[in-house]
């Protein structure tokens, strides 16, 4: 058994849907399902205050928050995206690297603060995505077009066979974990502590308000990062260059990589789902990998995984769409 240029973690070819790695890539035509949709209107709800209390928040950072403020949660909101990026996505999703019991907690941890599920469910739903990419069975289907993709797909009831899917997914992993085992397990404290209560005495350190602490290092920060997370799966996946593979709905977007942390080099990701750094542009605007490199520095993170650059090059020329130049240089 293997890792070949596919992304495809075995020796043998399978069509996308039926492969049984958990990393396949996801260009089969969607499958004809009878479903009716059943909308959770209690959710749309949520979803319509918590954006209402951000604009809110938006008015206290523009006129109540002190400067000090203002440059912390920008950090904490780069520093804290790490739960998703290198944490629940490279790390526990895809395996692209392992790391050490100090940092496994510090990405829980992370993970908490942005308050998007635990760590199991993620990633059983993530897996689903990546082995049945734009199918019935893919949790935020792009074909049922760009909101449902981007935030639809967590108002509404899962499609069977999403449910179906994720049955069958081996999350023997995640379930060995303790870290992850603890924080399925208590959650919701941890969460409401890490997103919410922290962040709302963290400004008492530089003399502003807690009052300030919660609209903005909590609240408008919460809903940020939130959207940054879905854009990957919805822009990311209809609108962009796809350098490594023309036959599939991800694809490369800049604009993405820098709200989101170097999540956007989606056409690359998909076709090598266990490389860590999930690109191939090096440290360009990709915070995550910049953050594993530090910490397999300091002894963290190891057996980093990463496309060796005669296979990405292969697969390039075999299906991607070549253009010499872009924004970025040539492919």
């Amino acid at each position: 058994m293997c890792i070949n240029d596919t992304g495809t973690m075995t020796s043998k070819s399978k069509s996308p849907v039926d492969r049984g790695s958990e990393y396949s890539n996801g260009d089969s035509k969607q499958s004809e399902v009878p479903y009716k949709r059943k909308i959770y209107w209690h959710y749309v709800f949520g979803y319509l205050v918590i954006h209402v209390l951000a604009v809110y928040g938006l008015w206290v950072a523009l006129t109540q928050a002190t400067w000090k403020t203002l440059i912390f949660t920008f950090f904490f909101y780069i520093i804290t995206g790490f739960g998703a990026t290198a944490g629940v996505h490279r790390l526990w999703s895809h395996k692209a690297y392992k790391a050490q019991l100090p940092l496994r907690i510090l990405l829980a941890y992370f993970n908490c603060v942005l308050y998007i599920g635990p760590i199991y469910e993620w990633c059983r739903d993530h897996r689903c995505h990546h082995k049945y990419t734009e199918t019935d069975a893919d949790p935020y289907n792009a074909r049922r077009g760009f909101f449902f993709s981007h935030m639809g797909w967590l108002m509404c009831k899962k499609h069977p066979k999403v449910i179906e899917a994720g049955k069958k997914i081996d999350m023997s992993d995640i379930e060995s974990d303790p870290v992850c085992r603890f924080q399925r397990k208590y959650y919701m404290p941890l969460t409401l502590m890490a997103c919410l209560i922290t962040p709302t005495f963290m400004p008492l350190l530089w003399g502003d308000t807690k009052w300030v602490g919660f609209w903005v290092i909590g609240i408008l920060r919460f809903v940020l990062q939130l959207h940054a997370g879905f854009l990957v799966n919805s822009v990311a996946h209809m609108h962009g260059r796809k350098p490594y593979n023309k036959d599939i709905f991800a694809s490369e977007q800049h604009l993405v990589s820098w709200y989101a942390g170097g999540e956007g080099f989606h056409n690359f990701h998909h076709t090598f789902p266990w490389d860590y750094a999930a690109s191939e542009l090096g440290w360009r605007w990709n915070p995550a990998k910049t953050f594993i490199d530090l910490m397999a520095f300091i002894g963290q993170a190891y057996d980093l995984k990463q496309a060796p650059k005669d296979m990405v090059q292969s697969r390039k020329e075999r299906t991607g769409d070549i253009k010499e130049n872009g924004p970025y240089g040539p492919y």
